[in-house]
Order: C-alpha cells, then structure tokens, then sequence
C-alpha cells in the first residue's frame, strides 16, 4: 500500500489501526487520519510527532456537504498516484437495547455515521480510488491496487442473531454489509476491490470494559487482512482473522 485513508482515528480501533499500520516494516508513504475535532485528537497528534507520512484532517462522517472538498484535500496528499485504501472505521452505538427503548433520532444518527457516511465518502473518493487502480493496474486486485474496507460487526448479521436488541447498530451494520456487497459489484471493473470486516469484540468506549480482546490485538490482525487481501475477499464479509462469516 502506498496510501491508505482511515476515518474516526482520534481513538479506539481508528487510532489503533493507525498504530499498528506505522509499525508495519514497510509503512505506506502517506497514511490519512480523521477525525471529527481534531482538537481533542492528542494521541492521534503525539504518533503524527513521530511520523512524518501521517497526515491528519478534520472530517464529520454525518456532513456529506463537505465531502467534495475532502476528497480535494486527499487529492492535494496522494496526488497523481490516487488512493489505494480506504477504510471507512468510523461508527456509533447508542445504548438502546430494546424494542421498547428506540428512539427515531437515535436510529436516523446511527444511520447517518454507520450506513450513509461510508456510502457516500467512498462515492466522492472514487476517482482516487480509480486513479491508484489505474496506475497499480499490474497489481492483483487488493490492497496494492485499490481498496474499500468497510468497519462492520457480528451484530450486522442476520443468521447470527439470536439475541435480538440493539436496533440501531444491528440495522444499520446490516445496511453496510449490503452496500459492501453492491459496492463489490459495482467497482470490480474498475479494479476496486470491496469488503466488509467484523474486528472482534474489543476493548474500546463502545464495545465496553468486558470485551475479550484488546485493541492492539484485533487492530495487528485487522492490518494483516487488509495487507493480504485479494480477489476472494471482494464481496465478503470476515473476522479480524480472515475467517468468513455469514450474512
């Protein structure tokens, strides 16, 4: 990879797999961090002191408005070589479980970060994304070539629920599943590889104190599958150790 964009970065899985990717023995020559208030964003700044192929933007997944102009500002970074990944990580989960707990507002907002967002990011990044296809056209389809990679979940799956709850992000991880698998489609002539991947149930702000792997585990093994990924990949939907899950 010689780039690689990675939103919600300023904690959690975000500012993890930026970690992990600057100790890869061959980092990528410009990786693009975001976040929402890049003001708050100081453990991202302090690996940033340290890395001069970091760069960080502000971005608000929810503002699709500002989404033209991003994707200008990623164009002034990579420049002629395009974008050869994307990992659209940036997410929400609001504490409602129950059916008898939803609210409107909460499903819309889940929507608008987990489903829209994405959609619509990969949409204004594309002609990056077309441009390091073209340009790694050699290149097997993957991340050397071009990539989406969208964060997904377990919880998102339809044959795994057995539980029931959690509205919101169930249905909205649900949703992105479903634009993984027509964005596949969509982009495989292009030579833009798509995928959705699941990172465990990890220690973060979301996925609370009782989770059994820690971030540095899932994101090293997140990292590994985005390096390895190829043409089996495009259209499915994995764990963090490559193993395929169902829809």
């Amino acid at each position: 990879m010689k780039s690689v964009l990675i939103t919600g970065c300023n904690r959690g899985l975000g500012l993890g797999l930026v970690k992990q990717i600057m100790k890869t023995t061959n980092p990528p020559q410009k990786v693009i961090a975001t976040c929402r208030d890049v003001d708050k964003a100081l453990a991202l700044y302090e690996v940033a002191s340290q890395h001069k192929n970091l760069h960080i933007l502000q971005l608000d997944v929810r503002n699709t408005d500002t989404f033209d102009q991003f994707s200008q500002d990623v164009g002034h970074i990579v420049r002629e070589e395009g974008l050869n990944v994307l990992f659209n990580n940036a997410g929400y989960s609001p504490k409602s479980t129950r059916i008898n707990f939803v609210k409107a507002d909460q499903l819309a907002e889940t929507f608008a970060i987990n489903t829209i967002g994405p959609i619509m990011l990969t949409k204004a990044l594309m002609p990056l994304l077309k441009q390091a296809a073209t340009t790694n056209e050699k290149e097997s389809l993957g991340s050397k070539r071009a990539a989406v990679i969208n964060m997904s979940s377990v919880l998102g799956s339809i044959a795994l629920n057995s539980d029931g709850g959690l509205y919101p992000y169930r249905c909205s991880k649900a949703a992105i599943n479903m634009a993984t698998k027509s964005l596949s489609a969509d982009l495989k002539n292009d030579g833009i590889l798509v995928t959705c991947v699941h990172p465990g149930w990890v220690k973060t702000d979301m996925g609370g104190s009782n989770a059994p792997m820690d971030i540095e585990t899932s994101c090293s093994s997140l990292v590994e599958f985005i390096t390895n990924l190829t043409e089996k990949h495009n259209g499915g939907f994995f764990q963090w150790d490559g193993k395929e899950l169902q829809w």
